[in-house]
């Protein structure tokens, strides 16, 4: 099957392409890019006048909830979200029922998946049945095909342990992730401590929480000159705890989530459980530290900590799970927030959400280069849209965009040179 992408705006970083082309799609893979390339007669053609083209986007935090909670969401339909949402690769983490801590339970996420809409990564437990008490085989995880390991959802609690585990990753080559939080610390918070719980009247969550795990982990890996991945930065200072280890030599990534650049704790006022997630939103000050730790370098990756929960699960604010779904947004709240205020160029957008995350867990893709599989996100830069939750191709609507209006609009998705997602036209609608 050939499929040809005409007119346009093409941004490779990898390659250093930022321009109007042409790409040939062949057997699944990028076969020609050009500007002006020779199409055949009744070829299949998106014309991508006005539109850019990317290489799709890898979300190396993602909760599919499959298996054992498959109410909240499965495979398939977290891949549906994803494919929405210009993502052509996620990575899934282990808090699955039961946990991803066996060969068993990837080689069944790997079976499902081969007929979903975007690539699926395990990602193994750290520890048996996240327990924290007892390092899972991350040789057996490995081979039976996980690309990191982590107890997200969960610390690592015991710091001899997590020191185990970073050099036992490096030893296999997997990355591993760490959920920066002391439960003693946080003692049963549900938001952000601070003027909003105080306030409220509600029990917080303290940053130290999230500040003394990230040091913890950055000295545990550092010690041992080997790597480790910081996930969901929230606060300010854990943003300069990984900058002044990153300007010391430490091998430390990090990455966040759009909510922790948009978003301010504020939102909790409403009382919907719909804006809580751990770590919590947090306040102005630490919304503007994210953003320039994300212009600056210090943070590597943005992702969604997808997390689906039922309109059920939600509908209580003091006892509702934390977590929101993001597949579907991530990529329009970045344009939105960072790309059209001038913070960050297309090139940047494309290293933090197609590229950097696939260095990061060791696996292909994020490149338009000729051979490479053709996955491929297409949108809009200027097309704005409201997000409304009952819409979302996601099983759980426990969206923090709900009712905002989003500038930034995927067209279509490719997938191993398959068109798995195709937006509405608007022109056709108006």
């Amino acid at each position: 099957m050939e499929l040809y992408l005409t007119n346009g705006h093409v941004v490779d970083s990898q390659n250093g392409i930022d321009e109007t082309l042409d790409i040939k799609i062949k057997d699944g893979v990028i076969a020609e890019l050009g500007k002006n390339l020779d199409v055949p007669e009744n070829a299949d053609v998106i014309n991508c006048r006005g539109l850019t083209v990317i290489p799709g986007i890898c979300d190396m935090h993602v909760h599919l909830r499959d298996p054992g909670q498959t109410h909240k969401e499965d495979i398939y339909t977290a891949c549906e979200a994803a494919a929405a949402g210009g993502v052509t690769a996620v990575a899934c983490m282990p808090n699955t029922t039961p946990p991803i801590d066996n060969a068993e339970i990837v080689s069944y996420i790997l079976e499902k998946a081969k007929t979903a809409k975007a690539r699926v990564y395990p990602v193994g437990a750290i520890t048996k049945g996240l327990s924290g008490a007892e390092l899972t085989d991350f040789t057996a995880l490995k081979n039976a095909g996980c690309v990191a390991v982590s107890d997200d959802g969960r610390p690592v609690k015991n710091a001899m342990i997590m020191k185990q585990a970073i050099r036992k990753a490096a030893l296999e080559r997997l990355a591993i992730i760490s959920h920066c939080e002391d439960l003693d610390i946080i003692d049963g918070g549900i938001i952000n401590k601070g003027a909003v719980s105080e306030t409220m009247g509600v029990k917080g969550m303290a940053r130290s929480s999230e500040n003394y795990i990230t040091a913890r982990e950055i000295f545990l890996a550092g010690e041992q000159r080997m790597p480790i991945h910081i996930a969901h930065v929230s606060t300010k200072e854990a943003v300069n705890i990984i900058r002044l280890a990153k300007s010391k030599g430490s091998k430390v990534t990090c990455e966040t989530a759009p909510h922790y650049f948009t978003l301010t704790e504020d939102k909790l006022f409403s009382r919907d459980a719909d804006y809580r997630m751990n770590p919590p939103l947090r306040e102005q000050a630490d919304v503007d530290a994210i953003t320039e730790a994300i212009c600056d370098g210090t943070i590597d990756c943005i992702v969604t900590d997808h997390a689906p929960h039922t309109t059920e699960e939600k509908s209580d604010f003091l006892t509702a799970p934390n977590g929101v779904v993001g597949l579907e947004t991530s990529l329009a709240a970045t344009v939105t927030m960072l790309l059209n205020t001038g913070k960050i160029t297309l090139v940047q957008l494309v290293d933090l959400m197609c590229v950097r995350p696939r260095q990061i867990l060791g696996i292909e893709g994020g490149t338009l280069s000729v051979g490479s599989p053709a996955d491929i996100a297409i949108f809009s830069e200027t097309e704005q849209w409201t997000v409304e939750p009952e819409k979302l191709h996601s099983k759980s609507k426990n969206t923090c965009f709900k009712g905002m209006t989003l500038t930034g609009k995927v067209k279509y998705t490719i997938l191993n040179g398959e068109i798995v997602y195709k937006g509405e036209n608007k022109e056709k609608e108006e």
